[in-house]
């Protein structure tokens, strides 16, 4: 049975590499009939970006991040963030932070990453 799924990376891919794990994983659970969705906090969508040169383990994401535009895996980023300039191919919404709680809160399983 198919369950909607969530990934929450809240850690700065700076500092550890289980940002990186965590989205691997996440792809993993994509490969299946889970309907997953990916939630990055505070520094976790520089995931998206170009801005990479300090991610712990970026040889990894580089290999990865292309699987994700193509399944067009759903990420989600809290509204009021500063502004970055994200890679071009990823489904990505804005949201305020009560609205990915309830989202969060409406899911089957939920696994977090902070």
């Amino acid at each position: 049975m198919s369950k909607r799924v969530a990934v929450v990376i809240a850690e700065d891919p700076t500092e550890t590499h289980r940002p990186v794990e965590a989205l691997r994983i996440a792809l993993g659970l994509c490969a299946g009939d889970h309907e997953t969705t990916i939630i990055l906090l505070g520094k976790a969508p520089l995931l998206l970006t170009d801005d990479t040169d300090d991610v712990i383990d970026v040889d990894i994401l580089e290999k990865y991040r292309p699987s994700f535009q193509q399944l067009h895996v759903p990420f989600v980023v809290a509204s009021g963030l500063p502004t970055q300039k994200f890679l071009d191919g990823f489904s990505i919404t804005s949201k305020p932070t009560d609205e990915i709680r309830t989202l969060v809160q409406s899911l089957d399983r939920t696994l977090v990453f902070s």
